[in-house]
């Protein structure tokens, strides 16, 4: 099989180290162990996650033996890069929560009967406290102090606790347990890799790890990274509906990236995209193609077909679904907030609590659709919008409520 190296080592790809090496080692034919540790603080991957396990996928495709290291006990402490405040330790039982769906979902992307899934409780539960000072006597307090967000946190009195000094000496310690020759991870978890490669050195490990890291992908608003807890995410797992229609609210200047980073369309196929749009082409027509396509890869061709119609029936006519969920929920007066989690609509209370304050909860008056009608109605124009998290909502008599621009719901007590 040929391996297109360049644009193994160059699509979707800011570092390389290091690079001769790397490539001389794809060029000999051997089969590269490569490595990518994921720590389960969350229990859904969105597309931000995908950018770096495509690239896994794209050595998986190479040949090569890829590594998914889950960091079940590492997921303990939390990856402090780029956080300004020390993280809340996670219990056990939350970690196992969190890995419930983490393999289905992977699965999505990479072969998972093909790769090698390992999980970081295998050495780190054994370890002796022996252990433990042979292995942190490896690095000294200065050298994991310079990482920036460390050097950040200290110049500003912020606290860092002993555990996360720990976490890039354990990421590295995964690297010599398993003897990587690559491993990647986004730009943020550069420091760590290297942590890993510098590790093997010093432990004596028969391999020395070239790293490769990925760009950080932006979440819907085009500026801060893809994030749960923004709440600009797009979901592997989500409804077609949702992943076209949130693929419609990135920002134009987007589009290009998210085509580069997040599907296979080939690059020279985006460049035309780029071409095209600079001589005037509605950008809108590219970002429907970015919806199909992300739609295709997470469920297929025909969902994507019939979002995109969904999609048109909603946002530009204004209108409402025919098929709205009705849910029956136990009391007649509910706390919104409690409503809307009660739903299941939204995943958690907090996010509940943002829709609310963001003006994203409406009430829609009652429509009555005589039987067999097969049009969408129109929306009345002004909705009552819940706005107040402490607001209550009687729900004797049925209430129909839209939530964000996508999701609609009904509710009545029983």
């Amino acid at each position: 099989m040929t391996v297109d190296i360049k644009a193994l080592l160059e699509r979707g790809v800011v570092d390389v180290i290091v690079r001769k090496d790397l490539e001389q080692k794809l060029k000999s034919g051997k089969k590269l162990r490569v490595k990518l540790g994921i720590d389960p603080t969350g229990s859904d991957l969105h597309l931000g996650h995908a950018v770096v396990l495509r690239k896994l996928k794209q050595f998986q495709d190479a040949g090569h033996i890829i590594i998914l290291l889950i960091g079940d006990y590492t997921a303990r402490i939390g990856d402090p890069t780029g956080k300004s405040e020390t993280r809340v330790m996670l219990s056990e039982k939350e970690i196992k929560a969190n890995m419930k769906h983490y393999i289905e979902q992977v699965a999505k992307i990479i072969d998972i009967d093909k790769a090698e899934i390992r999980y970081n409780s295998e050495w780190f539960e054994k370890m002796t406290m022996q252990g433990i000072l042979e292995l942190t006597s490896h690095k000294t307090v200065m050298q994991i102090m310079q990482r920036e967000d460390f050097k950040k946190r200290y110049r500003e009195e912020q606290d860092i606790a002993l555990t996360e000094i720990l976490y890039p000496i354990m990421q590295g310690y995964d690297s010599v347990m398993l003897e990587s020759d690559i491993e990647i991870g986004g730009t943020d978890q550069l420091f760590n890799m290297l942590v890993g490669r510098d590790l093997q050195k010093k432990m004596n490990c028969k391999v020395v790890q070239n790293v490769v890291t990925v760009p950080i992908l932006e979440g819907l608003d085009g500026v801060e990274k893809m994030s749960k807890s923004l709440n600009n995410y797009i979901g592997i797992t989500e409804t077609a509906k949702d992943i076209f229609g949130k693929t419609m609210s990135i920002p134009d200047n987007m589009i290009l990236r998210y085509f580069e980073l997040a599907t296979e369309v080939p690059i020279d196929k985006i460049k035309g995209f780029e071409e095209a749009i600079k001589t005037g082409e509605n950008p809108m027509n590219f970002k429907k193609q970015l919806g199909r396509e992300l739609v295709s890869m997470y469920h297929n061709a025909e969902a994507a077909e019939i979002a995109e119609k969904e999609f048109a029936e909603i946002f530009k006519k204004k209108g409402i679904p025919m098929k709205i969920p009705l849910r029956k929920l136990k009391g007649i007066q509910w706390n919104i907030v409690d409503l809307l989690a009660e739903t299941g609509i939204v995943t958690s209370k907090s996010e509940a609590r943002r829709l609310v304050e963001g003006n994203a909860i409406k009430i829609l008056p009652k429509i009555t659709v005589p039987k067999g009608m097969k049009i969408v109605v129109k929306e009345a124009p002004k909705p009552r919008v819940l706005n107040k998290i402490d607001e209550k909502l009687d729900i004797s008599q049925e209430q129909m409520l839209k939530i964000g621009k996508r999701h609609f719901i009904r509710v009545i007590g029983k």
